[in-house]
């Protein structure tokens, strides 16, 4: 995919964003079989945000102003 999505869709991809594991939690122990397959899922993911010039590591504190913390640099 490497078209632009639209601006809510976009919106709509953040908030579900910010409620996916990291993928440093996702194991076989909590995952099972399915672990492989939500990496997968959250690489997808990433790959559309950063199509669309948006980092991931900042989503969660633009969702979420009021819950992350100041910036210490």
């Amino acid at each position: 995919m490497s078209e632009r999505i639209s601006d809510s869709a976009l919106n709509a991809l953040k908030i579900a964003f910010t409620y996916m594991p990291k993928a440093i939690e996702v194991t076989k122990y909590e995952y099972g079989d399915r672990a492989e397959s939500v990496l997968e899922h959250i690489e997808a993911v990433r790959e559309v945000l950063l199509l669309n010039d948006v980092d991931p590591e900042e989503v969660y504190g633009e969702i979420n102003p009021e819950s992350t913390p100041n910036s210490s640099y």
